[in-house]
């Protein structure tokens, strides 16, 4: 998930054998595909691998490794060796840093919500009787993630141990949704993520493990990790377990950057024995097109149930096998999706992901790329002068706030998603007092909406609007709520403008 889209991340599969999709890509320089997934470097910017050079040499340097330099400047080696030891196709990326005019303006932790934004594909649908109906659906609620994504090739900001974003969706039918994310391990980077709309009957839970690598001409990620999505209304489904596509960021030496989803991504459902290998086509030399999907839906017994095929990006469809004609299950360009209700920033706790990253998305949004580097700059250091604090004092890593890890190398709430209470309404104000504690946010700047019903102390639930249409309207909304009464975060920052950190209007 999340990532996901859009990145230069790139998920895997694991223990699944999967089609080499020419990762390197250091002899092709793709043609363009959508315009939305290609970037062009100015003379300022230069190329991406300059840049992760530059980064990486400050970073060895304060370490005390020797950088071997001409006299005019230019590199000749690092501890010994040459540049292109330093820096060669399969080395790990995840403790070099990539420049700030790659990424997107908003965490990792955020951008997975990119994945609960239809939920009316989804909603309901533990009432049906068929499961094929059933799997269907949830295929195509998880596929319809993919299309929400920042013009050109950016990345989100990788979270910093400890980080955690945390937003409620209000549903037009008086409905709610509650999401929180922890990135709950630094070294291997682990995001661990939470949703559930109690009344929708809707429950995900799953984590991101990211692992980068630089492949030459292309930038990837390869990470485990799943996600796992319960129909509460449908406990005998038990979990739809969902992995990921690799994604490659072409063009990082030459030619322009593009974006491309590779390989298989898997949907299954051991108890209904329903289960899909959707192939994220990559563009060949000759032939194929860009943002490509393709699968064949097994029904039990592994027998043939019908296809799946589209775009990722526009439009997904399927056929049962032997049908005339196909269905579309999702179009982009008519999809609306459901806006988040954040605190604002003056009242989030200080490693609340918009709060701790604030200054460095003002400078991406107003195109200030140094301020850029040393806002990213300042929250990094903080980080790496913490660790050492604790490495001095011989102390543990601090525990997760909301997950803890289980069996299977998984991370669940620590709510207990077995536990929740079975009633809907009781469920809401668990959730709701577990995420948010007294202050809750509210959506804000709707006042055709009827008026509030107090819930509980200290918080109320509004009647919410229909949810905007895709573009413009990405920019979630920012709540409104009383002062709270204690906090883990220092103070607020200094008043001055918000920002509501909008997405992108590229689909």
């Amino acid at each position: 998930m999340g990532l996901l889209s859009g990145s230069m991340e790139s998920l895997s599969i694991k223990g699944k054998s999967r089609r080499d999709s020419d990762a390197s890509g250091s002899s092709r320089n793709p043609p363009d595909g959508n315009p939305d997934d290609t970037s062009t470097l100015d003379k300022e910017e230069g190329n991406v691998l300059m840049s992760i050079i530059s980064q990486y040499l400050m970073d060895v340097e304060r370490e005390g490794a020797l950088v071997i330099r001409s006299n005019d400047g230019v590199l000749l080696g690092v501890g010994g060796r040459s540049p292109g030891q330093s820096l060669r196709p399969g080395m790990d990326l995840s403790k070099i840093a990539l420049p700030t005019f790659v990424l997107e303006p908003r965490s990792l932790l955020e951008r997975i919500t990119d994945f609960f934004s239809h939920p009316e594909l989804i909603f309901g649908v533990g009432e049906e009787d068929d499961p094929k109906q059933r799997f269907l659906a949830v295929m195509t609620f998880y596929l319809s993630g993919w299309h929400i994504k920042p013009k050109g090739v950016k990345k989100p900001y990788n979270p910093v141990l400890g980080e955690f974003f945390r937003c409620t969706y209000f549903y037009a039918d008086g409905s709610e949704g509650f999401y929180v994310a922890e990135q709950v391990s630094h070294h291997p980077p682990v995001s661990a993520f939470f949703y559930v709309s109690p009344k929708n009957r809707l429950l995900i839970t799953g984590e991101l493990k990211p692992k980068s690598k630089f492949l030459g001409n292309s930038a990837a990620t390869i990470m485990e990790g799943e996600d796992r999505i319960r129909l509460l209304d449908r406990p005998g489904d038990g979990d739809y377990v969902i992995t990921m596509p690799n994604t490659y960021a072409r063009g990082i030496l030459f030619g322009k950057m593009i974006l491309e989803l590779g390989d298989l991504s898997t949907i299954a459902n051991p108890q209904t024995g329903y289960t899909c290998d959707v192939e994220f086509k990559t563009k060949g030399w000759i032939s194929g097109g860009y943002n490509v999907i393709n699968g064949r839906v097994k029904g039990p017994g592994k027998t043939d149930v019908g296809e799946v095929t589209g775009h990722w990006h526009s439009t997904i469809e399927y056929g049962d096998k032997g049908a005339g004609k196909k269905q579309v299950m999702f179009d982009s360009a008519s999809a609306k999706i459901a806006p988040k209700a954040v605190l604002p920033e003056s009242e989030q706790e200080e490693y609340e992901s918009r709060r701790l990253w604030a200054k460095l998305t003002t400078a991406i949004n107003s195109a200030d790329m140094y301020g850029a580097t040393a806002a990213k700059t300042a929250v990094e250091d903080k980080q790496r002068e913490l660790a050492k604090k604790r490495e001095v004092a011989g102390e543990s890593l601090p525990p997760s706030r909301f997950f803890t890890h289980v069996e299977g190398d998984k991370w669940m709430p620590k709510i207990g998603v077995d536990t929740l209470p079975k009633d809907p309404i009781e469920m809401e104000e668990a959730v709701r007092k577990w995420i948010f504690g007294d202050h809750s946010p509210t959506l804000q700047g709707t006042p055709s909406r009827s008026p509030t019903t107090s819930t509980r102390s200290g918080a109320t639930q509004a009647t919410p609007v229909p949810v905007p249409p895709v573009g413009p309207a990405l920019a979630t909304s920012s709540g409104v709520v009383s002062p709270p009464a204690s906090s883990t975060a220092p103070g607020p920052p200094k008043s001055g403008p918000k920002y509501d950190h909008p997405v992108g209007t590229g689909s």
